[in-house]
């Protein structure tokens, strides 16, 4: 039997897209607005297409329109649309598409589209991993990419307090000894040095292990950790001839995550099923991961190390310029690694021979932590509030000569890092060989210098600084490079979507919303002088004004014309409107709150949105403001589109919990409308916006 809107669609092709059923997961890290407009975008996108869709959304406030057992078994595949992890295992069976949350903001009908023929999480094809990386979205976080952040992130926390700990020990209790910068043992900062060492001990351990773990989920945590451990101390543990560093934590880390995932696809009897996770698949794959880093990739490092330090030996009397280039490149390259011990330990081998080699690499040591943290403070937009916060501890590490620093750096972004360091390394270790600065004693950084150390002292910082500046600004020039071109691509991707294809022909109701918006801008253009079907001043008089956002928004908090031309000047205006409530006793903290909310990442949603918000005692009550701007605002938005409708919420810290999110969420939902924000626009008074406005519920 057909129904009214098949035969409205017309064709077979319309009646097949009918009995579709999608389901989709949307989530970003902060979990606020993004993750509401990538749902609505979805939602919008299948209802015009003529789809069955449910969307769940993983906000800051808890799961929402929570997937059942029931909605899954019926469904024909699944949309996820994340920057975090989601759990897909209650998706075995069904065909998984995973891309980033900004893709199904932007392109949710390919996405549609591109579901239907993704691969079957759980089956043949793969499960986690291909779905991930399969999509041909080209956008989409891969779930490689995601396990290298989220090993990334577990193992920040180890080297901010295991370096900051051994800074201060080494700061306040630390002297100068032919052997290096010593604590003595009976002292208390020997205690806490010992605690940091600690934190770097299991640094790589932890790395590699929550690699594994979002690759094979808890039966891989082990191999992966147990791997770590044999990265960081080889020569301890099976008397390799140097450590893997964390190049080879991240070899364990995906080796175990890919060997787990590969033994549980194998078919065993059921009596043997219930033993497999807890103990069959960690001692098989433990077995297989330590047994081939130990025997097969110990082996090559070895012979690196040693054939480096042959080399290094042989240059010893060459050029210095050359010299000090090559041994800053090696220290940059691996921080911690065969590389960077063989150059550290000629330099220390040489000491009393030839102070200058160990000279060289001393400049060089703290030009990673250092170039790294000065990279994020020149360049805030480029990096996460947690790189951000990670770039402030690696400055303090630097000074102290402790280059593991920017080790979450490099892990996260190798491509772009390792080149930066390696570049800024050797230009501090050219610089201190031409110059002729000398180290007596096996440390590096500024430190060494501070304990008198460092002959040639002047000359040392130069050669520091000039490597520190070529670091950070290589970094960041890598970094917008590949930022321009993974966006050059995605327009690229994007052009074929403007092509009518069979699949997506369905398209009505998108092309009558988008036209419909047309058409009242066109209306409100051509009208301005003409009499307006909206009410009048003397019709509107006695309606009562309607309640906006819970009475947070009212005709006192809106504005039709802002007066800024800039983001910081916009939220300053946005500010004094809402002043204007008397619920409002700082204004100068409400702005700082806010904009200190903006280095965080911005609050530009793209469409033309901004919802800049704050949470501050500052106000005494939660209050919501509104303002358009004709021009538009540049406030880097993802789809570089300016902003030109402009909210701002405020609520105490008492308050600031689910009342906050909900109104975000509330907004961003509405907002992807376009007919709605097309009537905001176009709204003529502060009357009319709040009657266009009393639709967000």
């Amino acid at each position: 039997m057909t129904s009214p809107a098949d035969a409205h669609s017309g064709g077979g092709a319309a009646a097949q897209q009918k009995k579709l059923k999608l389901l989709a997961v949307t989530a970003c890290p902060t979990g606020i607005a993004h993750t509401y407009m990538a749902a609505e975008k979805l939602q919008q996108a299948a209802d015009a297409l003529g789809i069955e869709m449910k969307v769940e959304t993983q906000g800051s406030i808890g799961a929402e329109n929570v997937l059942t057992d029931n909605d899954v078994r019926g469904a024909d595949g699944v949309i996820i649309a994340a920057d975090k992890d989601v759990d897909r295992s209650r998706f075995e069976g069904k065909r998984v598409l995973s891309v980033g949350v900004s893709e199904g903001i932007s392109h949710p009908e390919q996405l549609i589209e591109q579901v239907r023929s993704a691969p079957v999480h759980g089956g043949g094809d793969g499960g986690a991993t291909s779905a991930a990386s399969s999509s041909g979205s080209g956008k989409e976080r891969s779930a490689a990419y995601k396990a290298l952040m989220n090993g990334v992130s577990f193992m920040i926390p180890f080297v901010v307090v295991g370096g900051l700990l051994i800074a201060v020990a080494l700061a306040i209790g630390g002297h100068t000894t032919p052997d290096g910068i010593e604590i003595p043992k009976d002292s208390f900062w020997y205690d806490i040095n010992a605690l940091g060492g600690l934190g770097f001990k299991l640094m790589l351990p932890i790395f590699s292990g929550y690699i594994a773990f979002a690759l094979g989920d808890r039966p891989a945590l082990v191999p992966g950790m147990i791997g770590g451990f044999l990265a960081y101390d080889g020569v301890g543990i099976y008397g390799a001839d140097a450590n893997a560093g964390f190049l080879g934590a991240i070899a364990t880390g995906f080796l175990a995550g890919y060997v787990v995932l590969w033994i549980r696809k194998i078919r065993v009897p059921k009596f043997v099923q219930p033993i497999m996770p807890i103990i069959v698949v960690p001692i098989v794959s433990t077995l297989i991961v330590g047994l081939f880093f130990i025997y097969v990739i110990g082996t090559p490092i070895s012979w690196v190390f040693t054939h480096l330090t042959s080399w290094l030996n042989g240059m010893t009397g060459s050029s210095a310029i050359v010299l000090g280039a090559v041994i800053g490149l090696m220290i940059a390259f691996d921080m911690g690694g065969p590389v960077n011990k063989t150059a550290f330990l000629v330099g220390t081998g040489l000491i009393g021979t030839n102070n200058a080699v160990m000279g060289m690499a001393a400049a060089a040591i703290p030009v990673m932590p250092l170039g790294q943290g000065l990279a994020t403070l020149l360049r805030r937009k480029l990096y996460t509030q947690q790189e951000r916060d990670t770039g402030i501890a690696a400055l303090f590490m630097g000074f102290f000569g402790i280059s593991e620093g920017a080790i979450p750096f490099a892990a996260a972004r190798p491509a772009q890092v390792i080149p930066a360091n390696m570049l800024g390394g050797a230009v501090a270790g050219a610089i201190a060989g031409l110059a002729g600065v000398e180290d007596s004693v096996p440390h590096g950084g500024p430190i060494v210098a501070v304990f008198t150390a460092i002959d040639g002292v002047a000359m040392f910082f130069v050669a520091i600084v000039a490597g520190v500046l070529v670091t950070a600004l290589a970094t960041n020039a890598l970094l917008e490079l590949k930022a321009s071109r993974q966006s050059a691509k995605q327009e690229k991707q994007a052009r074929p979507a403007s092509v009518p294809h069979p699949a997506t022909a369905p398209e009505p109701g998108l092309a009558t919303a988008r036209a419909g918006a047309a058409a009242q801008n066109s209306v409100s253009a051509t009208q301005v002088t003409a009499p307006a079907p909206a009410p009048t001043a003397a019709t509107a008089e006695p309606e009562p004004a309607p309640e906006v956002l819970s009475g947070y928004l009212t005709e006192q908090t809106v504005k039709r014309q802002l007066d800024a031309h800039d983001k910081e000047a916009a939220i300053h205006e946005m500010a004094s409107l809402l002043a204007a409530t008397g619920k409002v006793a700082d204004v100068e903290e409400l702005v700082q709150t806010a904009l200190r909310r903006e280095e965080q990442g911005t609050t530009g949603l793209g469409e033309e949105i901004a919802i800049p918000h704050a949470k501050t005692d500052a106000v005494t009550a939660p209050v919501v403001g509104f303002a358009r701007s004709a021009e538009g605002i540049e406030w880097g938005s993802l789809d570089g589109t300016e902003a030109k409708l402009v909210f701002m919420i405020s609520v105490p810290e008492a308050a600031a919990g689910d009342e906050h999110l909900r109104i975000l969420a509330l907004l961003s939902r509405k907002l992807m409308d376009p007919d709605f924000r097309a009537r905001l626009q176009t709204a003529e008074d502060e009357a009319a916006i709040l009657r266009v406005l009393a639709e967000v519920q």
